[in-house]
């Protein structure tokens, strides 16, 4: 399966935390450089939505249904994608969604069958691009930051916002990445017991007032002042900021807008470097309240691609893993995770 000087089509998915849908991508690699064909979000019904968010809590044989039925739906709307856009597609390389991420027991899982979503399109698949690096003692996230090397190499940092925000950057030569906070997955929490699905631009939160004690206890969470790697997963949020948020007898309002603070401080301090600039993508960039008290935190300059990148970067990114999985070359590198080495991951399912 390795290629020598041709361009290839591949589709690459992703469902993140926050659960707005199915992101699909369709890209042409060649080399280092790509070009974008189309991309589009297939949005999860209510139930879907619900299932994936209580995905956890399933036993082991409905869990183990979902993650085919779960491949079954990427692969039909892969299918109507590329019939919608009339391509002629290579490879397609699937993330899934994440329903267990503990990598210091060595479990990570995303659901999604890459055999059925193969079998349903007739296109070799590629997925579970996660689990080797765990297996050799990473983390398994994040693992844009190779993208972000090869794809991206002008920028000083590239910054993620989804359910958390994740930051690479380079350092001395190498290549180092970790997730900062926690984000979407906290604010669609809290703006969902006021009616909305997400916070639009910061509506919620603007009508807060940010409080003090609450601020400075999140900002005192240990996780904040580990050295790279580390990640983070919803398991974290349960354990840490829900119990720490929940104690406050403050409105939704209050809540939000401290968490937007906590949010900004944390990424913003991050971001170092008055003469640095910063790619920022994610479903968090479009909310412009958030970008606003994270460029006042921050020296670097905030810089907003196009909307197709904004949205579509981490579904690209997983295609470009899955190019690099056909050529065996490596896909995950152990200066981001804390791997024992750099990896090749993903399981093909080869049509």
């Amino acid at each position: 399966m390795i290629l020598h000087n041709k361009t290839t089509q591949f589709i690459g998915t992703m469902s993140g935390t926050s659960l707005d849908g199915l992101d699909i991508c369709a890209v042409s690699f060649s080399d280092q450089s790509f070009s974008i064909l189309c991309a589009e979000t297939i949005p999860y019904s209510t139930e879907m939505k619900q299932t994936l968010a209580q995905a956890h809590t399933l036993s082991g044989i409905d869990l183990q249904q979902l993650h085919v039925d779960y491949g079954i739906f990427c692969g039909n709307n892969i299918q109507n994608f590329i019939t919608k856009h009339s391509l002629s597609i290579d490879y397609i390389a699937s993330h899934g969604h994440t329903v267990f991420h503990t990598p210091n027991t060595g479990l990570t899982l995303q659901i999604g069958s890459g055999a059925h979503i193969a079998a349903i399109t007739g296109i070799t698949t590629i997925n579970d691009f996660r689990t080797l690096d765990v297996a050799l003692g990473g983390q398994g996230a994040p693992l844009v930051p190779i993208g972000d090397e090869l794809l991206f190499p002008q920028y000083d940092y590239c910054l993620n916002i989804g359910g958390f925000a994740n930051v690479s950057c380079k350092q001395n030569n190498t290549r180092l990445a970790w997730d900062i906070c926690a984000t979407n997955i906290v604010l669609n929490y809290y703006a969902q017991q006021l009616g909305n699905d997400y916070d639009t631009n910061g509506e919620f939160g603007k009508q807060g007032i940010v409080q003090t004690d609450l601020l400075h206890e999140l900002q005192s969470i240990p996780f904040f002042t580990q050295s790279p790697p580390k990640s983070l997963g919803r398991e974290w949020v349960e354990q840490e900021i829900f119990p720490i948020l929940e104690s406050y007898r403050i409105s939704v309002y209050d809540t939000i807008r401290t968490f937007y603070e906590h949010i900004a401080i944390q990424i913003g301090s991050t971001l170092q470097g008055t003469h640095t600039q910063t790619l920022c993508t994610g479903g968090g960039t479009l909310n412009k309240f958030m970008m606003e008290l994270i460029q006042h935190y921050s020296e670097s300059e905030l810089i907003i691609p196009s909307n197709e990148i904004i949205q579509f970067k981490e579904a690209l990114i997983f295609a470009y893993l899955g190019y690099l999985r056909i050529q065996e070359k490596h896909n995950c590198l152990a200066s981001v995770t804390g791997a024992h080495q750099n990896v090749c991951g993903g399981i093909i399912w080869k049509i």
